[in-house]
C-alpha cells in the first residue's frame, strides 16, 4: 500500500472512531444508561470496539460507569463542556452592564473579544462620552498580536493556538510587535501581572488596555478591553486604568460562572 494510501485510510478511520464516539454520546443522552454490549448492539459493532471507545470517553470524563452494574452514563465532563458553551452564550449579556459602567467611569469605548478563526472578534461594545469616533468594532476580527484583547487571548490560549498565530506578525503601524521572541516575552509579562496593552500598535494613535474574562473552569474564554485616543490614554495611565478593567473582567467571569480568587 502507498503511503498516500494509508494516510487516506488512516484518516477515514480516525473520523469514524470519532462519528462512533459521538453516536454514544448520543445513545446515552437517550437512554440514560447502557452496558457495552447494548451499546456495541446498537452501533453494529464488535463489543471490543465499543469497549475501546467507551473507555476513551471515560479518560476525558464524558462518561463515567455505574457503579457496580456494568453500565455506562454521561459524566461530568459533559457538564463542564456545556457551562463552557453556556458562558460563551451568556457573555455578551453578562458583560453589558459592567461594560457600560466601565465606559461611562472611563470615558473611553470598552469592548469584549473572543477568539474566532484566529483573530480577536468583537461582541460587545459600549461608547463612552468622551469617544472621539462612533466606530463599531461589533464582529470586526482584529489581529491577536496588534490589539489588547488578542495578546489576552494569546497569552492564555494553548500551545498549538499561539504557535500558530505567531507563525505571521504582518505590521499595521511602525510599533507593531513583529518580532517573535519579543512578542513572546510580552506575552508571558501579561500572564504574570494580569493585563495587557497596545501603544498604537493597530492604528497609529490608538491605545488599549486589556484583561482576560475567565469561564467557570478557570479557562480565559474573552478579554475584557478599553481603547482610546494615545494623546488621552498615555502608557502612564495605564496600571490605573488596567486596575478597574482587571476588577471589571473579575466580574464578568463570576457572572458567567468562575468562582476563583476575587
Amino acid at each position: 500500500m502507498r503511503n498516500n494510501e494509508r494516510s487516506t485510510n488512516g484518516s477515514a478511520s480516525q473520523v469514524q472512531s470519532v462519528d462512533r464516539a459521538i453516536a454514544i454520546l448520543d445513545i446515552l443522552a437517550r437512554r440514560g444508561e447502557a452496558g457495552v454490549t447494548e451499546i456495541a448492539q446498537e452501533l453494529d459493532v464488535h463489543k471490543s470496539t465499543a469497549f475501546r471507545l467507551v473507555g476513551a470517553l471515560e479518560a476525558w470524563q464524558l462518561v463515567e460507569q455505574v457503579s457496580e452494574r456494568g453500565k455506562y452514563r454521561l459524566g461530568f465532563g459533559i457538564v463542564r463542556l456545556a457551562g463552557a458553551t453556556t458562558a460563551r452564550l451568556d457573555l455578551s449579556r453578562e458583560s453589558r452592564a459592567v461594560c457600560e459602567r466601565l465606559a461611562a467611569e472611563l470615558d473611553e469605548t470598552v469592548n469584549v473579544a473572543v477568539v474566532d478563526q484566529g483573530q480577536a472578534t468583537n461582541i460587545m461594545q459600549v461608547y463612552g462620552s468622551a469617544a472621539v469616533t462612533a466606530r463599531n468594532w461589533i464582529g470586526q476580527r482584529t489581529p491577536l498580536h496588534a490589539t489588547s484583547s488578542g495578546k489576552v487571548l494569546l497569552a492564555w490560549a494553548g500551545d498549538d493556538d499561539r504557535e500558530s498565530a505567531l507563525a505571521e506578525l504582518p505590521a499595521f503601524t511602525p510599533n507593531t510587535r513583529t518580532d517573535r521572541d519579543k512578542l513572546a516575552e510580552e506575552l508571558e509579562q501579561v500572564r504574570e501581572r494580569g493585563w495587557a496593552c497596545t501603544v498604537e500598535e493597530l492604528e497609529v494613535g490608538l491605545n488599549a488596555v486589556a484583561a482576560p474574562i475567565r469561564a467557570a473552569n478557570g479557562d480565559v474564554i474573552a478579554a475584557l478591553s478599553v481603547s482610546g485616543p494615545a494623546y488621552r490614554m498615555e502608557p502612564s495611565s495605564y496600571p490605573d486604568i488596567a486596575e478597574k478593567i482587571v476588577a471589571g473582567a473579575e466580574e464578568i467571569s463570576f457572572r458567567v460562572g468562575y468562582l476563583g480568587p476575587r
